[in-house]
This record gives structure tokens, C-alpha cells and sequence, in this order.
């Protein structure tokens, strides 16, 4: 039953608060993106700043090349900078590799953990999603002296590979609830017609499946963008540095460039927007069904 009265008004202030929680960084990294960094740091107890500009995102999207007003007595600026398209392109492929190759197979283990109901792989599920609980960074010398043994320091597909392997077990554990609510019945009527495991797997369960597919891919797309410690660690040369790392670099030991570390952080967040605003009517019915057929 809907809630009335005082408690409908509670729980929509609720609502607000949490609302307005989530979004006071961004509407601070918005306001620090449009001021020049003599006045972001002169008027840091400013609301409202008496100076806009931007300058900020010219110097991004121009790679450096078009410094604006603020810019243009700088003797410095960051040289990944003009890396930023390189940077974005990576991360793009990174990202799209990781989220087919984590859909796609786990879809089909999600598949067969929700269709064989075996106790052993079950156990071997959760226990790979306890070992995630173990801090990244401590595997992150095993992982470094593997790679480079293998000569894939400073390539995309090896990252691709290895946020796939951290992030495959969180999309099965995603996807099962979906595929152990389908009835079985519809892959059996799928077999009596002439198709294979396979085809009725292609043919009736993912169709059906496509809200949790797409509240999977959303959430694998999104960790994924905005990895930094694998890309950081395997990839040291510029032509392969992700934007995680390149906003990274705008930390340095002398200066740190808040101005440009949040215009970049802005233009950052556009695709898992655009592709929240996109796919928003999946990932609500995907994430909703998976809450209630878990």
C-alpha cells in the first residue's frame, strides 16, 4: 500500500536528501570546471564565482594548442593533454572489450550455473565474489611480473584481459537470477521444434534475458571506464594511457591543475551518461527484476 500523508512527505524528503547528497560534488566540480585556477583557489568559500570562463575545456579539446586568456601567459602545462583523444579512444575500446567479453561469457556460465543448479558451482561463485573482497592492489605485482613475462606490457588487449577476469564473476552473479527465472519449459518446446541447446540458449533465452543484459552491460561498462589502477600499472607510455590515468597525471608533485583535473572529470562522465539516458529503461526493469527474481 502507497504511504499518505506525513509519511509520503518523509519519504520524498528522503529522497531529496539523498539526492541532494549525490549531487553536491558534481555541481562542485561543474562550478571549479568553469573558473580560472587563480580564482578557484582565491575564492574557495565562494558560492558563486565572480569569474567564468572556458578556457579549461578549450585547452582540452585543443590538445594544448589553443590556451584562451588564462592559459596564455602559462609556461607550463600537463603534456598528457594532448594525449586526451588517444586517451578517450582507449578507453572506449578498453571498456567496449570488457563489457562484450564479461557479458558474453558470462552469460553463458551464468546460463549454465542457473540451469544445471550444481551445489559445487554454485560454492565456486560465491567464492570467487569473497575473493574480490581481497584489496586490488595486492595483486597488482603478481599481475605486473606476469604480464611483462609475457611481453604484453603497454598493450590495450592486455587490459581488456584482465579487468574481464576481475569483473567476470560480478557479472554471473548478475545474470543468474535472470536466467533461473525463465522456465525451462520454453527451451523445451525450443528442443521438440528441432533446435539445439545452443540455438534455443541464442534463440529464446537471451531475447528474454535482454533487461538483464543490458543492466549487466551498463554496470560493466561503466566500472570498466573508470578503472585506474590495471591501466595505471601495465600501461606506462602515453599512446596507451586511458583517461583514469591521464587525469591522474594532473596531479603532480609541484602543481596540481584543479581547473583542468575537473573540466576533464566533466567530459569524462559523458558516455556512461549518455549511455545510462540510453539503455535507462533496461537497467531500471533489468535491475529491479533481478532484485525480485533474486
Amino acid at each position: 500500500m502507497e504511504p499518505r500523508g506525513l509519511p509520503r512527505l518523509l519519504m520524498h524528503l528522503a529522497n531529496g536528501l539523498v539526492i541532494l547528497f549525490i549531487m553536491l560534488p558534481i555541481v562542485a566540480v561543474v562550478l571549479g570546471s568553469l573558473q580560472p585556477e587563480k580564482t578557484l583557489q582565491g575564492e574557495s568559500r565562494r558560492v558563486i564565482p565572480s569569474e567564468w570562463t572556458f578556457d579549461n575545456f578549450r585547452v582540452i579539446l585543443t590538445q594544448g594548442e589553443q590556451k584562451g586568456r588564462i592559459f596564455e601567459q602559462a609556461t607550463y602545462l600537463p603534456d598528457n593533454i594532448k594525449s586526451f583523444y588517444r586517451a578517450f579512444a582507449n578507453s572506449l575500446i578498453v571498456a567496449l572489450g570488457v563489457t562484450l567479453l564479461t557479458v558474453g561469457f558470462g552469460a553463458l556460465s551464468a546460463y549454465t550455473v542457473a540451469r544445471l543448479k550444481l551445489h559445487w558451482a554454485l560454492w565456486l561463485m560465491q567464492a570467487n565474489v569473497v575473493a574480490r573482497f581481497l584489496p586490488a592492489i595486492v595483486l597488482m605485482i603478481p599481475l605486473y611480473v606476469m604480464v611483462r613475462s609475457l611481453g604484453q606490457l603497454n598493450t590495450l588487449h592486455a587490459v581488456i584481459l584482465t579487468e574481464t577476469g576481475f569483473l567476470l564473476p560480478y557479472s554471473v552473479v548478475i545474470l543468474v537470477p535472470f536466467f533461473a527465472n525463465i522456465p525451462a519449459d520454453l527451451e523445451d518446446a525450443a528442443r521438440i521444434d528441432g533446435c539445439t541447446h545452443f540455438q534455443a540458449f541464442w534463440r529464446i533465452i537471451l531475447p528474454l534475458s535482454a533487461p538483464g543484459l543490458a543492466a549487466c552491460a551498463v554496470i560493466m561498462f561503466i566500472i570498466s571506464w573508470h578503472e585506474l589502477l590495471i591501466p595505471l600499472i601495465l600501461n606506462s607510455r602515453p599512446e596507451f594511457m586511458t583517461l583514469p590515468v591521464i587525469v591522474a597525471s594532473l596531479v603532480g608533485d609541484v602543481h596540481v591543475f584543479f581547473n583542468l583535473l575537473m573540466a576533464i572529470c566533466l567530459l569524462s562522465l559523458l558516455p556512461t551518461v549518455i549511455l545510462v539516458a540510453l539503455l535507462q529503461r533496461y537497467v531500471v526493469e533489468g535491475l529491479s527484476a533481478g532484485a525480485v527474481k533474486g
